[in-house]
């Protein structure tokens, strides 16, 4: 397993795109262009996992001082501010014909120590109910069910505290 984690390119946003895609059904998957606007206006808090030179997959954020899971806008990194104190996921996304073979855990922790070296108080993301228990073993705590009704589905607000 010959591996890298690094900070996202403009380059790299059409592979992200195509994971996306193949990973998420189409109503949850994010469009290029916020694929884009993620990776242009926050690429600190955009890192992709290349396995023989080929990303194989990613994991987006934004930064606020107030988190509000439910804000569509914010998706687009509208009021996202670099220095906020919370980073919120928006992808954690493997190719499928990657998955299963602990890449996802892998850029997990990497995405985790990089909050941290961002001296970040917390992370959060939102999944589905067949995912807390993952999201639990990297330390992260359900702290609601979200009004967001992204993809028509029902989501569960997770924190992990980092201070």
């Amino acid at each position: 397993m010959h591996y890298q984690i690094r900070q996202v390119q403009l380059s790299d946003v059409e592979r992200c795109y195509e994971i996306e895609s193949l990973a998420y059904p189409v109503d949850e998957a994010a469009t290029k262009e916020k694929i884009q606007i993620r990776a242009k206006q926050y690429p600190e808090g955009f890192i992709v996992l290349e396995d023989q030179n080929q990303i194989i997959g990613f994991i987006n954020s934004g930064c606020t001082d107030h988190v509000v899971m439910s804000d569509d806008h914010f998706k687009e990194l509208v009021g996202h501010i670099s220095s906020g104190a919370h980073l919120v996921i928006m992808s954690v996304v493997v190719d499928p014909e990657f998955q299963g073979q602990g890449y996802a855990a892998k850029l997990m922790n990497a995405f985790i120590d990089l909050a941290k070296s961002l001296n970040k108080k917390s992370i959060y993301l939102m999944c589905k109910a067949e995912y807390i228990k993952l999201y639990e073993k990297f330390g992260f705590k359900f702290t609601q069910v979200s009004e967001s009704s992204h993809g028509h589905a029902k989501w569960y607000e997770m924190q992990l505290a980092l201070i």
